[in-house]
């Protein structure tokens, strides 16, 4: 029926089409003049003004100060408020769980993080998320209910057909079929779930290095190899959210994996994961290969064998660059994306040393020649992942003034 919110064309949606194109505007270039705002929309000045006065009326833009320094009377610049809405995020691991809070601008305004050791959790997971949310919330000053939205990021993906959680084993806690429903009553705002590396996926096409590209893969190393694959700029999960799973991937020199479900060794994880680089460099002749976790080891090796011009540390990053090269082949000579992504502290700590021997090797490997670049955001990029993700379905609800 003409004139209803929802029919193309009529002045209300027309209105809130220039409203979420101001709004945009403000958050992708910070305060703006009326004026400013009329010349990258395209508005007169009167329509402008009437567009702004709608947006503070609606809690949604606030003045935040004065222009200074220009020719003429000084204006008024308009800013998104920040305290519109909150979203959340929760990057989740086997030892601890990660939150944050950040406001519809995306500062981040409260951070907690609360350990889980141990094999079995000393308390339900339903209580562990709420806490490390209330964590967040109360640092940033808030209440639970004046969250929006929240996004909880994890290894492996949960089965849309039995709510269960797969490829993720060595997450305690985790696998009963009630979870979801226990964590949607136990939380006053919409939950969504995520793959971790995915999440790193869109924070990367959000604020980093995947900026401006449709089509890319992203290649994940750190407590396990995962990979995210963003075709014709949408991330791809799969038919029941398992894309990207390239630990298990069959490839040259390792036992397949024949129980996915399991903790076992083989495929590519065993060729190029972080429990590799060790056993790899003491192989080599490396002394002083450092204990602790295989992630910490890792990186610690090839940062320190980045720095160093040849002998056996320049062989370990030569070995280490063929063995994700054999993966990555597989992955390109199907997908033949635009970019390849490498991130996590097992991969961003070779640099640009380490991309360079990748690229090469590849070349050699695959018919397909995309260009590899190492991940921009360093800052727990599953959290920011998440964030973003909350923060954009948060966007298209309380910007949406059509209503």
């Amino acid at each position: 029926m003409a004139g209803t919110a929802g029919t193309p064309g009529t002045p209300r949606v027309l209105r809130a089409m220039n409203d979420r194109a101001a709004l945009d505007l403000l958050l992708e270039h910070g305060p703006l003049s009326r004026t400013r705002i009329g010349k990258l929309t395209g508005l007169s000045k009167p329509t402008a003004s009437q567009l702004l006065a709608r947006l503070e009326a609606a809690g949604l833009v606030r003045v935040t100060g004065i222009s200074e320094g220009r020719p003429g009377p000084n204006a008024q610049l308009y800013a998104v408020n920040p305290t519109a809405a909150y979203a959340a995020g929760l990057d989740v691991t086997p030892s601890r769980i990660r939150a944050a809070v950040a406001d519809i601008t995306g500062r981040t305004v409260g951070e907690h993080e609360l350990p889980t050791p141990g094999r079995r959790p000393a308390h339900p997971v339903v209580q562990q998320v709420t806490d490390a949310l209330d964590g967040a919330v109360k640092a940033a000053g808030l209440a639970r209910d004046d969250v929006h939205r929240l996004v909880i990021g994890t290894p492996g993906a949960f089965d849309p057909g039995t709510g269960r959680l797969r490829y993720a084993s060595h997450l305690p806690g985790w696998h009963s079929p009630a979870l979801l429903d226990d964590l949607a009553a136990a939380l006053p705002m919409p939950v969504e779930y995520e793959n971790d590396v995915n999440l790193v996926a869109i924070a990367e096409q959000r604020l980093g290095a995947a900026r401006g590209h449709a089509d890319f893969v992203l290649l994940w190393n750190q407590e396990g190899m995962g990979a995210a694959l963003v075709l014709g700029g949408r991330l791809h999960r799969g038919w029941t959210g398992g894309a990207g799973e390239v630990g298990f991937l069959p490839v040259p020199g390792t036992p397949l994996v024949r129980q996915v479900t399991k903790a076992n060794s083989g495929g590519y994880q065993e060729l190029a994961g972080s429990q590799a680089l060790p056993k790899l460099a003491r192989e080599l002749g490396i002394e002083d290969v450092p204990s602790g976790s295989y992630t910490e080891a890792a990186a610690h090796l090839l940062a320190r064998a980045a720095d160093h011009a040849g002998g056996p540390h320049r062989e370990l990053l030569a070995t280490y660059a063929t063995r994700l090269a054999t993966g990555l082949a597989s992955l390109v000579s199907v997908l033949d994306p635009e970019l390849v992504v490498l991130s996590g502290s097992a991969l961003t700590a070779g640099g640009e040393v380490l991309r360079a021997l990748v690229q090469a090797e590849l070349e050699e490997l695959a018919a397909a020649r995309p260009r590899l670049v190492v991940g921009d955001v360093r800052e727990h990029p599953v959290l920011r992942g998440a964030l973003e993700s909350a923060l954009a379905t948060t966007r298209d609800e309380v910007f949406d003034t059509s209503r």
